[in-house]
C-alpha cells in the first residue's frame, strides 16, 4: 500500500516538557487508521504537528510524498488534508445543506465567504449538485434544510464531517468523533465512515477513546502513552499485547 502520509520522529517540547517523543506512524491511500491512549497521551498535540498548527522540534511530516516543514495550515488542507474536533463546531442559524455549501466555496476559491456566511452568495447548480450528494451519502438528506441548533449531537457529528469531506480531502484527520454520542449513534457513525471510505476512497486517521469504535473500524492501530508509541500493527494484534493491556487495563481494553 503507497504511504499517503509518513510521519517520522515527530518530537514536541512545552517549556522542556516532552509531549511527542520520536512518533512515527503511516497511513496509506484509503486506508482507516487509529491513533489511540488516555488523557494528555499526546494525540490532539500530534494532529496539531501534522497540520502545521504546531512546529516540530524534531523529525518530519510527509504527504504524498511531499515534506511539509515551512507549509501552513490552510495550504496542507488544500494539499488534501482535513480535519474534525473533539468538540463540534458549526455555525449557528445554517443548516447542513448551507454548510455543506459554504464549504464547496471554500474549496473552489468561488466567492469571498463572508458573503457565503451571510447567504449572500448564489450557489450554481453544480455546487447545489454536490450538497446534496454529500446529504444523500451521510443519510442527512431529511434534515438538510433544518438549522443545525435543532438536529442531535450524533447527526450534528455527521455535519461536521461532511463539511470536512466536500473539501474532496485524500486524508481526514477525525478527533474523538464518538464524544457526546450515544452507543447507538456510534454505531451509526461506524456505519457511515465504513460507506465513506467505501464510496470516496478517503484514508482516515482517527483519535478515539470508544475501544469498540476502533476495534470495528480501523484496520491498524498506533498507542501513544505519555507522548510515546508502545505499539502499532493490525488492531487485533495490538490490543491482545501485554503491553497495551497493562498500560490501560480498566481503561481502554
Amino acid at each position: 500500500m503507497t504511504a499517503l502520509l509518513t510521519a517520522h520522529g515527530v518530537t514536541k517540547m512545552f517549556a522542556g516538557i516532552t509531549a511527542l517523543d520520536d512518533v512515527s506512524i503511516e497511513v496509506g491511500d484509503g486506508e482507516i487508521v487509529g491513533l489511540i491512549g488516555p488523557n494528555g497521551a499526546g494525540k490532539t498535540t500530534f494532529f496539531n504537528c501534522l497540520l502545521g498548527l504546531l512546529k516540530l522540534d524534531a523529525g518530519s511530516v510527509r504527504f504524498e510524498g511531499r515534506e511539509l516543514s515551512g507549509i501552513p495550515t490552510h495550504k496542507r488542507a488544500r494539499l488534501g488534508i482535513a480535519r474534525t474536533f473533539q468538540r463540534i463546531e458549526l455555525f449557528t442559524g445554517m443548516t447542513p445543506r448551507e454548510h455543506f455549501l459554504v464549504a464547496e466555496r471554500v474549496r473552489n476559491g468561488r466567492g469571498a465567504l463572508w458573503k457565503d456566511v451571510l447567504f449572500l452568495g448564489r450557489p450554481t447548480s453544480a455546487e447545489k449538485e454536490r450538497a446534496q450528494k454529500m446529504l444523500d451519502l451521510l443519510g442527512l438528506a431529511p434534515v438538510g434544510d433544518r438549522s443545525v441548533e435543532s438536529l442531535s449531537h450524533g447527526v450534528g457529528r455527521l455535519v461536521e464531517i461532511g463539511r470536512a469531506l466536500m473539501t474532496q480531502p485524500k486524508l481526514v484527520l477525525l478527533d474523538e468523533p464518538s464524544s457526546g454520542l450515544d452507543r447507538h449513534e456510534t454505531e451509526e457513525l461506524a456505519e457511515t465512515l465504513r460507506g465513506v471510505q467505501r464510496e470516496q476512497g478517503v484514508a482516515i486517521l482517527l483519535v478515539e477513546h470508544d475501544v469498540d469504535l476502533v476495534r470495528n473500524l480501523v484496520e491498524r492501530v498506533y498507542v501513544l502513552d505519555f507522548g510515546t508509541l508502545i505499539a502499532s500493527g493490525p488492531t487485533s494484534s495490538v490490543f491482545a499485547d501485554s503491553a497495551v493491556r497493562r498500560a490501560y487495563l480498566g481503561d481502554l481494553v
